[in-house]
């Protein structure tokens, strides 16, 4: 039987365990969410390897507890209690708050800047920003700041979810000014780097915003998993080996991950267009 997993940790603490009949309540509500039709009592037993005489029970307490439905046709649908739990997430989750706390708590990248942001139509707003005395020296990320979204690492996360149409009307006058050499052209090309970025699963400002530094990020995605904020991680470009590049990208997907965990997504699902 599949137990179901911790989505901010790797694995369980050693010697914990689960209570059964929550664990397996949790499973039937899980599925019930994800499955494209209305499942009844021989699906879920089925479907989830449970005693079918205990998958009654407990869907006839969590019909109870206005957590499923019973449909006339015996099968069931979520109910209205998590709504509840739903828009109390929603009013006490903070990305921003928990981009603090994921990097108090470890990076794994010392000496690199970290930054959050968010997209304001064809701009990114930076809300949250951890500045390295090594990137300091080229540009100043702070919150308030904003920067052209086709330039960005975190901007082109955003863009990445967006389909070429959509990219194409929100730039319908062209791309922003240059900031440096470097800086994506045109819109056919940021295109390109658009559907690299969702082959790679993450996106790259090579020296677009400031010359001297990479970037790397990731988006973080709320419970439609839709991208919500981004993270980037900035570093002196010269001074990046391939190994160090790659540890990098696999931290900067790993916090976003984390985050997007702690923002509701549902990670088996998250995928990019």
């Amino acid at each position: 039987m599949k137990k179901l997993a911790d989505p901010d940790t790797q694995a369980k603490p050693s010697g914990s365990k689960l209570v059964p009949a929550v664990e397996r309540a949790t499973r039937i509500l899980d599925y019930v969410a994800r499955t494209k039709t209305y499942p009844g009592l021989s699906d879920l037993a089925r479907e989830l390897g449970i005693a079918k005489s205990s998958v009654h029970t407990l869907c006839r307490t969590l019909v109870e507890l206005d957590l499923l439905i019973r449909r006339p046709d015996q099968t069931y649908q979520l109910g209205p209690h998590l709504m509840r739990w739903s828009n109390a997430f929603a009013q006490q989750s903070d990305v921003a708050t928990e981009f603090a706390s994921l990097w108090d708590k470890e990076t794994g990248m010392p000496g690199a800047t970290i930054t959050l942001t968010v997209l304001d139509g064809g701009e990114v707003v930076y809300i949250a920003a951890r500045n390295s005395e090594v990137s300091h020296s080229l540009i100043d990320f702070r919150a308030g700041m904003r920067l052209p979204a086709a330039f960005t690492a975190t901007g082109k996360s955003f863009l990445s979810y967006l389909s070429d149409f959509e990219v194409k009307r929100l730039y319908s006058k062209g791309l922003p000014q240059p900031r440096t050499p470097h800086s994506v052209g045109t819109v056919d090309d940021l295109l390109k780097q658009l559907h690299d970025t969702r082959q790679r699963g993450y996106s790259i400002d090579n020296q677009e915003v400031a010359e001297g530094i990479i970037c790397f990020g990731a988006s973080v995605l709320d419970s439609r998993n839709m991208p919500i904020a981004g993270v980037a991680v900035s570093l002196l470009a010269e001074e990046v080996t391939q190994s160090e590049r790659e540890e990098i990208i696999a931290n900067i997907r790993r916090i976003a991950t984390r985050l997007s965990a702690r923002m509701g997504a549902d990670l088996d699902r998250a995928r990019m267009p």
